[in-house]
């Protein structure tokens, strides 16, 4: 009789669970949607600076999905969330002329072996909005990237990881230059004496990136309560097309 019971309990249980199944595939992240001033990020994290206000046009460019109204708070931890910003994107209220789109989601150069969802990216915010900006700063795989696009045009793209350089277009600016990072190029090193006749790649750092930011455009380390108004911004998903998706070998 016991037994029964057992069963007949965990077949309920069972039954309630299927039902509740639809429902809870439904459901979705509340973020908080009370005005607030400023949030900084920065430090391993990838964004983009775009000299816009229209919030619209920068979620159509990209393709973002679902959309959902987010403040700086609650948007910024979410692309810090190990679990939630793998996939999403916070898109921030402007800044003196200039809006954040804020995720590890974004796109990022990658070797040839990868199809190159960055540039297309890239090409149409310049095309649209004119001047575009992009950085990327992640230590513990040793990636560091920024790009500039002014007038709707490329002026300087770099990126480089722990496998070396992934991306040089266009020549180094003088921001870069006055920084020392025209330092970060391969150096050869062979047949000196004591080494192993290899190349020498010097790093940027964290700080070098927030620099240049801070030449480019704004240095989102440094933004706070006293950087702009109380405001609202969204948080959204990532489009499928931005998967990274390696390239089909031909025969």
């Amino acid at each position: 009789m016991i037994a029964v019971i057992a069963i007949l309990v965990l077949l309920t249980i069972a039954a309630a669970f299927l039902a509740l199944a639809p429902r809870m595939s439904e459901l979705r992240l509340i973020y908080d949607v009370a005005a607030d001033r400023p949030v900084a990020f920065g430090y391993k994290m990838a964004w983009l600076a775009i000299r816009t206000s229209d919030t619209d046009a920068v979620v159509e460019t990209l393709d973002l999905a679902v959309p959902a109204k987010a403040n700086w708070n609650s948007g910024i931890g979410t692309v810090y969330d190990d679990k939630f910003g793998e996939k999403r994107v916070f898109v921030s209220p402007p800044v003196d002329g200039w809006m954040f789109v804020v995720g590890l989601a974004l796109p990022h150069p990658m070797s040839p072996a990868f199809v190159d969802k960055w540039t297309p990216m890239m090409t149409a915010l310049a095309t649209r909005f004119g001047d575009a900006q992009y950085y990327f700063t992640y230590p513990l795989i040793d990636f560091y990237g920024w790009a500039i696009y002014a007038n709707g045009k490329r002026v300087r793209a770099f990126a480089i990881s722990d496998a070396g350089i992934v991306l040089s277009q266009g020549k180094p600016t003088r921001e870069e230059k006055a920084l020392g990072l025209k330092l970060f190029e391969l150096r050869g090193v062979k047949e000196r004496k004591g080494d192993a006749g290899g190349e020498i790649i010097l790093y940027p750092t964290e700080d070098h990136v927030m620099r240049l930011a801070s030449k480019w455009s704004l240095d989102p380390t440094t933004l706070g309560p006293s950087s702009g108004p109380e405001s609202v911004g969204l948080v959204a998903e990532a489009p499928l097309h931005w998967k990274p998706e390696r390239l089909r070998k031909t025969a």
